[in-house]
């Protein structure tokens, strides 16, 4: 079977280096699934290689494969290619489209990246090629990832507090603004973005106050998020939902990005665009390693959720990841494995890693975001 299976992909591998040309002579075969797939490909191949040779790749006849669009763009290419291609392969095209063949207008040109369209599509696109722009581009790049961060807030923000604060049942109540309630932990954390280094002082640019309520009715949100390609989606959403909590008095908020490091961005979890682009796509995953740091952040058991957004393809120990998830259920805290947490919610994850970790008193499934402050309220209600 396997031998069938090489033999069908060494074909289709042929196909894509001879081009669309040799299409009389030797035709894409498989599955349909698997014949679209290349023949997306194909077509990803075209649009770089076939400008190359002077060929308009983008004209309206350009024939249709699959489910891609006949017309593309360089946002819409970029993103494909991470898609369909293995990340050593994607490198190599994309290096080439930049260097080679000019295809540079969303790193060196302000105005056309002004001319479109603030959306997820386009903020996936600019994460993936933040680390090439620089100057009025790279400004550009951050108002963006800030309006779509912003849109997105809007559009969950009420439903992310009803659905905690009305399975909570708990009035919400403005802190007092007295010295007396100055939240000093919080306030110094959330201002260490702006400590002057010339004058070696701490500039508070906002002072945190803390409510009436007594301290061990306060919860713990920990939100840790892979931010491997895969995950590029649930970073973004994950990144939104954190500002809103940590925005609610319900929950002191941790916020934490990971792949073989782990970097607390908890100080910045009320600037989601921040955080976007303080994703760095790429490199392994090791999950063991983040869901131990979060466990260090766990002072009160019964009252902390931790969260980790990932597809749990695990590049680490997974010996170790199931020791410390073992240990965080042990410990009274609730421990939730979101496998997505976007629009979509249609995951692809390790399923048996996942059971591994469900048997043992772990939720694991992907959520939208919507349903998030839902879930959180039902595991302090």
């Amino acid at each position: 079977m396997s031998g069938k299976y090489d033999n069908i992909l060494a074909v289709n591998r042929w196909r894509l280096v001879l081009g669309s040309g040799s299409e009389r002579s030797l035709d894409f075969v498989g599955s349909s699934d698997e014949v679209g797939r290349f023949m997306d490909m194909e077509q990803l191949l075209d649009y770089l290689y076939g400008n190359a040779q002077g060929d308009d790749v983008r004209r309206d006849e350009c024939r249709q494969g699959g489910a891609e669009d006949s017309r593309l763009t360089a946002a819409k290419w970029i993103t494909r290619v991470r898609q369909l291609f293995p990340k050593s392969a994607a490198e190599v095209m994309q290096r080439h489209a930049l260097e080679e063949f000019g295809m540079t207008e969303l790193l060196t040109d302000k105005k056309i990246l002004d001319s479109m369209k603030p959306d997820m599509q386009l903020l996936k696109t600019v994460i993936q090629l933040k680390h090439l722009m620089h100057g009025e581009v790279l400004e550009t790049a951050k108002r963006i990832a800030r309006q779509v961060a912003d849109e997105l807030r809007e559009k969950l923000e009420n439903t992310t507090r009803r659905g905690i604060t009305g399975r909570l049942d708990r009035s919400q109540r403005s802190p007092v603004r007295s010295y007396r309630n100055i939240d000093m932990k919080k306030t110094i954390r959330r201002n260490l973005k702006n400590y002057d280094t010339d004058r070696e002082q701490l500039v508070l640019q906002e002072v945190y106050f803390g409510s009436r309520i007594k301290k061990y009715n306060k919860k713990t949100v920990i939100i840790a998020v892979d931010e491997s390609g895969s995950m590029l989606g649930s970073v973004i959403y994950s990144a939104v939902m954190a500002q809103i909590m940590a925005g609610m008095s319900f929950a002191d908020v941790r916020l934490v990005i990971f792949d073989t490091n782990v970097v607390d961005l908890s100080s910045e979890a009320e600037d989601p665009a921040q955080v976007i682009m303080s994703i760095q796509l790429g490199g392994g995953t090791d999950i063991g390693k983040a869901l131990g740091y979060c466990e260090t952040l766990i002072t009160a058991p019964h009252e902390t959720c931790v969260i980790c957004v990932t597809d749990l393809f695990e590049g680490g120990s997974r010996s170790r990841l199931l020791n410390t998830a073992r240990s965080i259920i042990g410990s009274s805290a609730k421990l939730s494995f979101l496998t997505a947490l976007d629009e979509e919610a249609e995951p692809v994850f390790d399923r048996d890693l996942g059971q591994k970790l469900a048997d043992m008193g772990a939720f694991v499934g992907a959520l939208t975001p919507d349903r998030l402050g839902e879930y959180i309220g039902s595991l302090f209600a």
